[in-house]
């Protein structure tokens, strides 16, 4: 496509300097006489080699005795035609030229307009995409798919069970419907498919394309809206006469929050191009003129935000909620990514599916890849386990800054502060266990402690709760008495994602979400919400009184203040155990659960750290899983 675009400006180059030196001179490629001066063409009737010319008001044409043409032009010159007469001068005149241009000229004069028309039309066009022209704007995106060539089906999809044998029931559906009409039942109108990003939805949407038998039409929810208003309504419309066209189809919307938000939402009133679209879209999918035969499939992350009569039955019949994998889940889908490497054979994906809690499909793919980078980085045939665990501490805790210069001072700082992260959670039973504890720099932080879950969770107590609260406050507290409270870093601090601001969050959360305070009792406190309208954000205060926000704010300085006092406590009453996780950090820089364990119980420091790196893996497949996200802290 560049090329061509580089050919086609080298087409329009060529032809305005072609243009420009035929129009400069519209004459010179019409008459090639040369052109003299009228006292020179005087002298040459004298001496005889003129021959011919021929008078046209003022203008003179001639020839001369040796052939050669020219042309002049005449004052008011008395006795002109009679010296001319005297010489030999073969005489002829005409009238001054008053007729209509020939079609040739007509064409000459008007085709640097035609062109720079045509180019016009060319370059909108292009702009459109080749539909119509400016004409175009109303005409649906909607691609059909028609995948020969990296077909995916539902072989390829893993980890979401449920969710495939909802859409497969759909395509069922449209292969037999019989099998489904005789006994009463109707052809859904649509399927919603909800999930956090990365679990699958547009795959899922593409197995159901390499699947259904049937057209599949896919767009995505930002290609309705345009600057002009009216435009989107005309796309969804002209999108279901092509599902109309080849019905029995599919339509699949991706991102369908983009234009499917609630109506009415911020100030002023609805009648925006947004909204204009969504009603479109409602109406086509269920009003008067009904659209049998064309089943809408749309996906979103952001659920609460749609307009609730785009969710109701009728509309789309079904909301499939496509989740986190389990630990099943996530082996099945190791399983289809690692179809694509070489691995070594000793490799266990169950291991490793046990060491990544909460990831999401599109997570294990990242890991799937980044192992088989490293490993080819480091020129090996295969992708063995160490190049896994590299890999998914990448992934959880970002890439590792090995080059960034740390000062001896700032390295013991960042050993204690997460020596005090390790040795609070190694003193809490009901807190998750220790994974790994670094003082290598990754992604933003200096070092970080992560602790993984042995077993599937859905829920926390408030015993666990408070025992994150007081691992959060673990290296805030060691820095305090180690170094001493003027000598505290900011490395508790930082803003979005450092303890402070993860302790917080989590209290306040207790508070007005959980019911988990005594004082306020189980009932949920809003806060502040934005909504956006129009490109800005406004602001809805929801209420609660100045009285209760104050209470909410004492509830949570009081289990944050608990949560401090409860490190304290271990720390102070430990302090030797955290003087030996901070000097094997400085020593090792990196420490495993097992290692920590073995240091703090029986003292027993790490024989050999590098042969230790290899044994990683299986420290992360004695920790199990969880449905949420690891526990870091920095």
């Amino acid at each position: 496509m560049n090329l061509r675009n580089l050919a086609m400006w080298g087409i329009i180059v060529l032809l305005t300097i072609g243009l420009y030196n035929m129009f400069k001179n519209p004459q010179a490629s019409l008459n090639k006489s040369d052109t003299i001066i009228f006292s020179q063409f005087l002298k040459e009737v004298e001496n005889g080699r003129v021959v011919e010319v021929q008078i046209q008001g003022n203008n003179i044409n001639g020839l001369m005795s040796d052939g050669k043409q020219f042309k002049t032009y005449s004052p008011n010159y008395p006795n002109l035609v009679e010296k001319l007469s005297d010489t030999g001068v073969s005489i002829s005149a005409a009238p001054i030229d008053e007729k209509m241009p020939s079609l040739l000229g007509v064409l000459l004069s008007w085709f640097p307009m035609l062109l720079l028309i045509a180019v016009w039309i060319f370059f909108m066009r292009q702009m459109q995409g080749g539909k119509g022209g400016a004409m175009g704007f109303g005409r649906s995106k909607a691609k059909m798919m028609n995948e020969v060539k990296g077909k995916v089906t539902f072989n390829d999809v893993a980890g979401v069970e449920e969710a495939k044998e909802e859409v497969e029931e759909v395509v069922e559906f449209l292969r037999d419907p019989r099998k489904f009409s005789r006994l009463g039942g109707k052809i859904p109108r649509g399927c919603l498919l909800v999930g956090p990003p990365g679990t699958g939805k547009t795959l899922l949407a593409r197995a159901i394309a390499g699947e259904a038998g049937v057209p599949f039409f896919t767009i995505s929810g930002s290609d309705f809206v345009e600057m002009f208003v009216g435009v989107g309504a005309s796309r969804v419309r002209d999108m279901f006469e092509q599902g109309k066209k080849h019905s029995p189809c599919i339509i699949f919307i991706d991102e369908i929050d983009a234009v499917g938000r609630s109506r009415g939402a911020g100030l002023g009133g609805g009648n925006d191009e947004r909204e204009q679209t969504l009603n479109q879209l409602l109406v086509e999918m269920d009003g008067f003129d009904t659209n049998e035969g064309v089943i809408i499939i749309a996906a979103t992350n952001r659920p609460d935000v749609l307009d609730p009569a785009l969710l109701r039955p009728g509309r789309f019949d079904r909301q499939v909620v496509v989740s986190n994998p389990d630990i099943l889940g996530r082996e099945k889908i190791l399983k289809v990514h690692a179809k694509k490497i070489t691995m070594a054979s000793d490799i266990n994906l169950r291991t490793i599916a046990r060491g990544t809690p909460g990831f999401s499909g599109a997570d294990l793919a990242n890991l799937v890849n980044e192992s088989a980078l490293l490993a080819a980085r480091k020129n090996k045939r295969v992708v063995t386990n160490q190049e896994f665990e590299e890999a998914k501490d990448k992934v959880m805790m970002g890439a590792e800054r090995r080059s960034m210069v740390m000062t001896e001072d700032e390295k013991k700082l960042t050993a204690y502060h997460e020596g005090g992260h390790a040795l609070v959670s190694f003193n809490m039973p009901s807190y998750d266990p220790i994974h790994k504890a670094t003082i290598i720099p990754r992604g933003r932080a200096l070092g970080m402690v992560m602790n993984l879950p042995e077993r599937d969770k859905h829920g926390h107590s408030i015993k666990y709760l408070k025992a994150r609260l007081a691992v959060c406050f673990g290296g805030r507290v060691a820095e305090e008495l180690i170094f001493g409270k003027d000598n505290i870093s900011t490395g508790a601090g930082g803003g979005s994602g450092s303890d402070i601001n993860q302790a917080t969050q989590l209290a306040r959360a207790m508070v007005t979400k959980y019911g988990m305070s005594e004082e306020l009792g189980p009932v949920e406190y809003g806060e502040n919400q934005e909504e956006v309208f129009l490109g800005r954000s406004v602001t809805q205060t929801q209420s609660v009184s100045e009285a209760v926000a104050q209470k909410i704010d004492k509830e949570i300085r009081k289990l944050v203040d608990e949560g401090y006092n409860q490190a304290k406590e271990i720390l102070t009453t430990k302090i030797d155990d955290l003087h030996k996780i901070a000097k094997a950090l400085i020593t090792y820089e990196t420490l495993t659960g097992e290692e920590i364990k073995d240091l703090i119980n029986k003292n027993i420091y790490p024989s050999n750290k590098e042969d230790s790196k290899a044994e990683d893996e299986d420290q992360g497949s004695a920790l199990g899983s969880i449905g949420l996200k690891p526990k870091i802290v920095h």
